[in-house]
């Protein structure tokens, strides 16, 4: 079965080779029972494992059923071992931390029995051992004979054809010396049993065969007669790789790790500080982000893409307040130079206006066809035509929209004078005169409305005239929205401004009132061509006749206050308060206008003025070409006489330092026109709109990648449409939310960093810590290989024990950043109002278990590749 053919084994120690094994030849048959006597030293023991596989012989050959084995590879030795070969060492060698059971299953699993098969011959072969009621004890529970029995009964349970023993009994008293012999005596019957000893009596009472060692050498072997050749002796059938499964590799290290559980929590706490610090930082990036998300979501409701007939190139009103130098012009030394600040910043007043065309834009935009209408929660379109609103409930009616707080303040002129012209004011004044009104639409999306508003009294709007009372978050309407509506005296305003502009402060008493109260308001809507009259074919404006007015509100449309709402958020909605209304009623009051009789004459004699009967100015003259035949003064006069200025808009002493040339760039050619009234004038006078043309259009998107997406297809429509059809604006609040978010994901990616730089720390630290289990495990190692475990098996389970550490370290990582979130959201909602600041996300929670995991895998490589690279009897001297 076995022969040594001419083995010999040599050792270096320092620059000398020691032989310990000097040509040694024996054969070995297939069931006898043979012992090695001889001294100490006298390589006994290295004998036996080079018929082990354990060591390799320097010379000579083994031959294993006819089979030579000077080819043999690593795996090859392993399965040797594993199939063939089973090793009962003196010390018993078991693994201390595994049970009874798990001990002899050892084997088995490197062979890849199953679970089931394993543990059944495990069981059986502790039953022939006679420790069939001991299988869940650990080692250490068991006396030296029953361990020894166990050590045994492992290297029995795969049915191995060789049985090493060395020196089984060394360890052992008398009685159970005889025990442990009288079992091996039995084994070999069926196998063949190599056993070292230093007791002769032992030796001659069990063995069959005694083969004495001395110096490397054998002096004498007593074998029997009719031991088989090797040509003899059957072929070694083949034999499957050996293997270690993952799980056991997981079972071992488990194991391992749960007999220094103080050990072993304490590192994966320290492991779990980096995971503890770059968690919370995404908790709290994480959570700061869907704040902005919300912010941003209530933004594009409250402030959606606002688009306006005429829109402010702010551009070059800026260069000009700064002084920017546009022009890039050299300037010698030694040489001054004039400026043109003043008429530049004049300049961009009058001329940095740009005109979108809404018309082709608003077909585009309800065109199925660009995939707008999935992207928006609505679209609303504003027109200049005011609602004309009275308040009827009050001693005296008043008009509540447009709003008369600024006339009655006196600042209506001062208003008048900043909006005068053309350009950056007027346009700006338009849009004032828009927001400044109490009474707002709605948008048009009552599913959006409901998420919007808490419902304090009443209910929603649902027909065209339902109004409701909006209030800010606070429950307040702002003193504006009090005067504006006749609730506030609007003639305490006048006083109130002139002590301000003396310098006199002044305080308003502070009122509160039952949702009744509000709820009883009532308004009517009158139609804006109401307050003309006809006589013959002149029509004059009657807006100042209180009787006139009177009669025509009984029958105006009545406007109900149906409810009063709240926003559900705070900083939401406008801060003044105000009416809100559906936008059915501006479609119904755009009709209507058309529809009216003074439209209908105007319309029907569009050459003729229906205020003055006569016809409209014929020539519209440049203001420039008016200037080049006009001296300054009278250019001046000229221009208040038309009204196109306010008189002392400039006074006397200044006009001296006018130029025409300053007074062509500030005009700006074609921008001003001389003229008497118009078509449009009037039209835009009766308050008729083109429900095609609006004065602005607002698109509500979804959600911040919907607005995005908006922006891209709008840029794409603008580039298809050509510098004429293109439409301009300019997105303050995306711009803001978009540097926020980036700001607060690169002060997120810097702590991560930094926090990263304790997470290779800790790793490093387990890679360490697994270097120690290594030389703590170095024995098991040796276990591991004696019975057929290869390298890469031992590799795997202290890869699976940083796998094990690297888990449980991940996991307290989150659990610990899970608890500090709940305290941190408790303290910072306390600080600043907003629920749930702090808040991990799932995947970004098993992303950190993994990245916890691959970590310290990495830093457990080199121990890993250390604990292989063992010498499994160098392993197995170790203590």
């Amino acid at each position: 079965m076995l022969i040594l053919k001419n083995i010999t084994k040599d050792y270096a120690s320092g620059d000398m080779t020691v032989q310990a094994l000097r040509g040694i030849d024996l054969t070995f048959g297939e069931s006898e029972f043979a012992a090695v006597l001889g001294p100490s030293g006298c390589s006994k023991t290295t004998l036996l494992n080079i018929i082990g596989g354990l060591d390799r012989y320097t010379s000579g050959d083994l031959v294993i059923r006819g089979k030579s084995t000077k080819q043999f590879t690593e795996r090859d030795w392993d399965t040797y071992r594993n199939h063939s070969v089973g090793f009962v060492f003196q010390s018993y060698n078991l693994i201390p931390h595994q049970t009874v059971l798990a001990n002899v299953e050892l084997a088995l699993t490197l062979s890849g029995v199953s679970r089931e098969e394993r543990r059944r011959r495990a069981a059986e072969a502790l039953e022939q051992v006679g420790l069939g009621d001991q299988l869940k004890k650990k080692p250490n529970q068991l006396s030296g004979g029953q361990m020894q029995r166990v050590a045994i009964a492992r290297a029995l349970v795969n049915d191995p054809e060789v049985l090493l023993a060395d020196e089984p009994t060394g360890a052992l008293d008398s009685e159970t010396s005889i025990q442990v012999m009288e079992i091996l005596q039995r084994v070999a019957r069926e196998r063949l049993v190599i056993m070292v000893t230093h007791n002769p009596e032992l030796a001659d009472r069990y063995a069959n065969r005694i083969i004495r060692l001395l110096d490397g050498k054998i002096v004498s072997d007593s074998a029997a007669e009719g031991i088989r050749s090797a040509e003899e002796t059957e072929a070694a059938k083949p034999q499957r790789k050996t293997s270690m499964s993952f799980l056991t590799a997981l079972n071992l290290s488990l194991n391992n790790l749960m007999t220094k559980k103080g050990r072993t929590i304490l590192t994966a706490f320290a492991g779990s500080i980096g995971i503890i610090g770059i968690a919370l930082i995404l908790s709290l990036s994480n959570g700061v982000n869907r704040y902005i998300e919300r912010v941003q979501r209530d933004t594009l409701s409250s402030y959606p893409i606002q688009i306006d007939e005429r829109t402010v190139d702010m551009t070059d009103t800026v260069a000009g307040l700064m002084d920017i130098d546009t022009e890039g012009k050299e300037r010698e030394d030694g040489k001054v130079y004039s400026g043109s600040r003043m008429t530049k910043l004049m300049s961009s007043w009058m001329s940095g206006v740009t005109e979108n065309n809404l018309i082709a834009f608003k077909a585009w935009l309800e065109d199925s066809a660009n995939g707008i209408s999935q992207l928006v929660s609505g679209i609303s379109y504003e027109y200049n035509t005011p609602l004309l609103v009275y308040r009827t409930d009050l001693e005296k009616t008043i008009q509540v929209n447009p709003s008369t707080v600024m006339e009655a303040t006196g600042m209506s002129d001062m208003m008048s004078l900043m909006g005068t012209g053309t350009g950056i004011q007027e346009t700006m004044m338009s849009t004032t005169a828009r927001n400044l009104n109490v009474f707002q639409p709605m948008l048009d999306n009552d599913e959006l409305l409901r998420s919007q508003y808490a419902v304090l009294a009443g209910r929603m709007p649902q027909k065209k005239d339902e109004v409701v009372v909006i209030l800010n978050d606070r429950n307040e309407l702002s003193d504006y929205t009090l005067y504006s509506l006749g609730i506030r005296d609007q003639s305490e305003l006048k006083e109130q401004f002139d002590q301000l502009m003396h310098g006199v402060a002044f305080e308003t008493e502070g009122l509160e009132f039952s949702y009744e109260d509000l709820l009883g308001m009532q308004f009517r809507l009158l139609l804006n061509t109401d307050v003309y009259e006809r006589y013959g074919s002149i029509w004059s404006d009657k807006s100042a006749d209180a009787d006139y007015m009177a009669k025509k509100l009984e029958n105006a449309m009545e406007l109900k206050v149906v409810g009063i709402l709240k926003p559900t958020k705070s900083g939401f909605g406008s801060e003044s308060g105000g009416i809100g209304y559906r936008n059915e009623l501006v479609d119904w009051l755009l009709a209507q206008l058309q529809e009216s009789d003074i439209v209908k004459d105007q319309m029907a004699s569009p050459g003729t003025d229906v205020f003055t009967g006569q016809p409209f100015s014929a020539v519209e003259q440049d203001a420039l070409e008016l200037l080049d035949s006009m001296e300054v003064g009278d250019f001046m006069e000229m221009l208040e006489d038309k009204g196109l200025i306010p008189a002392g808009m400039i006074p006397e002493e200044y006009r001296v330092f006018l130029t025409k040339d300053l007074l062509k760039e500030f005009v700006g050619e074609g921008v001003m026109m001389i003229s008497g009234n118009t078509l449009q004038a009037n039209l835009e006078k009766m308050g008729v709109s083109d429900p095609d043309k609006p004065a602005a259009v607002l698109i509500y998107p979804k959600d911040f990648e919907s607005k995005n997406k908006i922006t891209a297809k709008i840029e794409a429509y603008n580039a298809q449409a050509g510098e004429e059809r293109a439409v301009r604006y300019t997105d303050y609040v995306g711009l803001l939310m978009d540097s926020v978010t980036t700001i607060v994901n690169a002060i997120s990616y810097v702590l991560v960093a930094f926090v990263a730089i304790s997470l290779v720390v800790s790793s490093i630290m387990i890679g360490i810590i697994t270097y120690i289990s290594v030389l703590e495990r170095t024995k098991e190692i040796g276990i591991l290989r004696s019975i057929g475990a290869s390298r890469r098996d031992v590799s795997r389970v202290f890869n699976a024990e940083t796998l094990i550490v690297g888990f449980a370290a991940g996991v307290i990582g989150i659990l610990v950043t899970l608890g500090l979130t709940v305290i941190a959201n408790i303290i910072l909602g306390n600080l600043t109002g907003i629920p749930d600041i702090a808040a991990l996300p799932p995947e970004a929670a098993v992303i950190l278990v993994c990245i916890s995991m691959l970590l310290t895998l990495i830093a457990g490589i080199i121990p890993s590749r250390i604990a292989s690279r063992k010498d499994p009897v160098v392993a197995l001297r170790t203590e």
